[in-house]
């Protein structure tokens, strides 16, 4: 007599269960993904605005005290949000860099 082995149910099934939970995590990062660049698309919009705004008016293309403040800022949004303000801090930087370029795009 051989032993069959009757495979398990998704529900009991450890593997599939961590499959299906994969395929949700990876379904949530993909629309949080588009967020993410429609949310820096919007911004990137009124960034430009205010490079236009600042070409037209002869104002610096960075503003450091605005810059410090914004930064402090999304520190402290990272820690209620639970995430790494150091790592939040980096990626407010880079926008920043790549505001001011625009910003200096303008003023060319």
């Amino acid at each position: 007599m051989t032993d069959k082995v009757t495979p398990l149910a998704p529900e009991t099934d450890p593997v599939a269960r961590a499959a299906e939970l994969l395929k949700e995590h990876r379904s949530s990062i993909d629309r949080l993904d588009a967020i993410l660049v429609y949310t820096l698309g919007e911004r990137f919009k009124h960034t430009q605005a205010v490079g236009v705004l600042k070409a037209e008016h002869d104002l610096p293309p960075s503003d450091p005290d605005r810059e410090a403040i914004q930064i402090a800022r999304l520190e402290e949004l990272a820690k209620a949000a639970d995430l790494d303000p150091a790592f939040a801090k980096k990626f407010l930087n880079f926008i920043i860099q790549e505001v001011i370029r625009h910003h200096r795009q303008h003023q060319s």
